[in-house]
C-alpha cells in the first residue's frame, strides 16, 4: 500500500521525484489551481502559459509532465486537470480532487515519492486527495512475474510508493482523522478489488470465507461460517441450489461488528452481498464472450466484506452485520436444472426458470436470514442484472428500496462519496410475470424491466416491517475499459464507499 503523509513543507524545497499541481480550464486558457502558488512563482507566474504551449487545457484527467524549475529538489512537475473553475467560494468539489489525485498517482507509477500540491482548504479536501491517490495508485500484480525482490512487475511498474500532501496540518485532529479515514477505507476497498481480480481457480467460496475469517480476527469482528452441511441442516435451498453443480461447496459467512459504545439505542445495519465466485450460468450456460469476466460476480460480497471491516477500523458507533452469500454456479450432472423447484430458507418455493438468474437465489436466503435479527435496515449489493447495465450504463448503479426516504438517503450517501447511482422504482405490476403454476414464485419474470423484476423478487424475502434497499452494481463493479480517475481496469470496489458513508450517516442519527 502506498504510504501517505501530511506535510507543511514548501514544494520548492521538498525532496521528491515529482511535484503534482492542479490545473483548471480558465477563461483565457489553463490556469494553475491554488495550492501550487510557489510552483507557479518559480515559473515567473507563467506556468499556465507554459502548459498551454505544451497543449494542456486543464480538462479533467489531463496529465502534462514538464521539467521542474531550477532550484527545485524534485526533477518533474506533473500538472493534472481538475476540469472547470472552482465553486464561487473558491473551493473545489471533493470528487474533482479525488479524481485528479487518482490520475496523478497512476501516472506516477514506478516513482518512489511524490508531493501533491493540490488545493487543500480544509480536512475534507485533504481526505479526498488522500483517498483518490491511494485508490489511483492501486495495481493488481499478484500473478505477474517480478524483476526484483521488491515485487516489481517484470513487464510493468510498481505503484507510487509514497505521497506527501502539501498544505495539510499534520497535528490538526480533523486533518489526522480525515487521513486515517481515507487510509482505512482505501485499504479495504483495494482489498475488495484484489478479491474481485483474483482468478476463480484461486478464489472459491471456501477460500473467500477464509479471507473473511482472517480479517475478522485481525479487526475484532465476530465471524460465523456455515458450510454445506450447516446450510443443508438450516434449509438454505437457494444457496445450495446454486452451488449444487460445483465441486466447490457454497458458504454463508456472517461478519458482526458491534460498536464499543453500543447500547439499546444503537442502530443496526445488515449488509448482504452476492458472492458468486464464478458464474458460468449453470445449465442455462452463458454464450461465448460472456464468461471471461465472470470472476467478478462476487463483487457485491467483496463490497459488503470491505464495508464491515472499514466500519470496524473506523470504530463507527453503529452495529453492522455483513452476510456473504458465496457459491460457484457451474453446469454438471448435479446442477440445478431449469424447471427445478427450490425450497428457500424462508419457506417459500421458487421455480427456477433460468439457472443464470442465480444471484437472486443466494441473496434471497441471506436476506431472509438477516431479517431474523430485525435490523433497522437491510441493504443488499449485487452484480445482479445485465438489464441494469442497459438502463444505466457501465458506471452507474441502481438503487431500489421499499422505503422512498431510505432510497433517497442511500442516493445522497453515494453522491457524497462520488459513486454514480440512480434511484429506480419497483413497479408492482411486474410481479405478475413471476407467477408460477408450480411454486410460490418463479426466479424470472418479464424481460423488459429485468433489473426491476430482480429487485421485486428480492423484496419478497425481506422480513415484514424491515426497511430494505437493493443496489445493482452490475455496471460499475468491473471496468473492462481503460482506467479513469481513481478507477483502475478490472475490479473497482463499487459500493464500498457508499455503504461506509451510509454507516457513518446512521451513526450520526441520519438513517433516512
Amino acid at each position: 500500500m502506498t504510504a501517505l503523509t501530511l506535510s507543511t513543507a514548501a514544494a520548492t524545497g521538498l525532496r521528491a521525484d515529482a511535484i503534482v499541481v492542479g490545473v483548471v480550464k480558465g477563461d483565457k486558457g489553463p490556469a494553475v489551481a491554488h495550492g501550487a502558488e510557489a510552483v507557479d512563482k518559480a515559473y515567473d507566474g507563467k506556468l499556465g502559459s507554459v502548459l498551454e504551449t505544451l497543449g494542456a487545457s486543464g480538462g479533467e484527467g489531463e496529465v502534462t509532465k514538464l521539467p521542474a524549475p531550477s532550484g527545485f529538489k524534485a526533477p518533474i512537475v506533473l500538472a493534472v486537470g481538475l476540469g472547470g473553475e472552482p465553486e464561487k467560494d473558491g473551493a473545489y468539489d471533493s470528487e474533482a480532487l479525488r479524481r485528479a489525485a487518482g490520475v496523478a498517482a497512476r501516472a506516477l507509477a514506478g516513482t518512489k515519492k511524490a508531493a501533491f500540491a493540490l488545493p487543500v482548504d480544509d480536512a475534507e479536501d485533504a481526505g479526498a486527495i488522500a483517498e483518490g491517490a491511494l485508490l489511483g495508485a492501486y495495481s493488481f500484480d499478484t500473478y505477474k512475474e517480478v524483476s526484483d525482490d521488491k515485487g516489481t512487475p517484470k513487464n510493468g511498474k510498481a505503484p507510487l510508493a509514497e505521497i506527501a500532501i502539501l498544505g495539510g496540518k499534520p497535528r490538526d485532529k480533523a486533518y489526522k482523522a480525515a487521513i486515517e479515514r481515507a487510509t482505512a477505507v482505501a485499504e479495504e476497498l483495494n482489498r475488495a478489488r484484489d478479491l474481485i481480480n483474483t482468478p476463480p481457480n484461486d478464489l472459491n467460496p471456501e477460500s473467500f470465507a477464509a479471507v473473511a475469517q482472517a480479517a475478522a480476527k485481525e479487526h475484532g469482528i465476530k465471524v460465523q461460517v456455515l458450510d454445506e452441511k450447516a446450510l443443508e441442516k438450516g434449509g438454505f435451498g437457494g444457496i445450495l441450489g446454486v452451488g449444487a453443480g460445483s465441486a466447490s461447496a457454497p458458504r454463508l459467512v456472517k461478519l458482526s461488528y458491534k460498536s464499543a459504545k453500543a447500547d439499546k439505542n444503537t442502530k443496526h445495519l445488515a449488509f448482504v452481498g452476492k458472492g458468486i465466485t464464478y458464474d458460468s450460468g449453470g445449465i442455462s450456460l452463458k454464450p461465448a464472450g460472456h464468461n471471461e469476466t465472470m470472476k467478478c460476480d462476487m463483487a457485491g460480497a467483496a463490497a459488503v466484506f470491505a464495508a464491515v471491516v472499514s466500519a470496524a477500523r473506523l470504530g463507527l458507533e453503529v452495529n453492522v452485520t455483513g452476510w456473504l452469500a458465496l457459491a460457484e454456479n457451474m453446469p454438471s450432472g448435479s446442477a440445478t436444472r431449469p424447471g427445478d423447484v427450490l425450497r428457500m430458507y424462508s419457506g417459500k418455493t421458487v421455480e427456477v426458470l433460468n439457472t443464470d438468474a442465480e444471484g437472486r437465489l443466494v441473496l434471497a436466503d441471506a436476506i431472509a436470514k438477516a431479517s431474523e435479527e430485525t435490523p433497522d435496515a437491510i441493504v443488499d449489493v449485487a452484480t445482479l442484472t445485465g438489464a441494469m447495465m442497459l438502463a444505466l450504463g457501465a458506471r452507474t448503479f441502481g438503487i431500489m428500496a421499499n422505503d422512498d426516504a431510505f432510497r433517497g438517503s442511500i442516493h445522497e450517501a453515494a453522491e457524497e462519496v462520488g459513486e454514480p447511482a440512480w434511484p429506480m422504482p419497483l413497479p408492482a405490476d411486474l410481479l405478475k410475470g413471476m407467477e408460477s403454476s408450480t411454486a410460490d414464485i418463479a426466479n424470472m419474470g418479464a424481460r423488459m424491466g429485468g433489473g426491476l423484476v430482480a429487485g421485486l423478487f428480492l423484496q419478497e424475502f425481506v422480513g415484514e416491517g424491515i426497511t430494505w434497499a437493493h443496489l445493482d452494481i452490475a455496471g460499475p463493479a468491473f471496468n473492462e475499459s481503460a482506467p479513469f480517475g481513481y478507477t483502475p481496469k478490472g475490479g473497482t470496489g463499487s459500493a464500498v464507499r457508499t455503504l461506509v458513508r451510509l454507516a457513518e450517516r446512521t451513526a450520526a442519527g441520519d438513517l433516512g
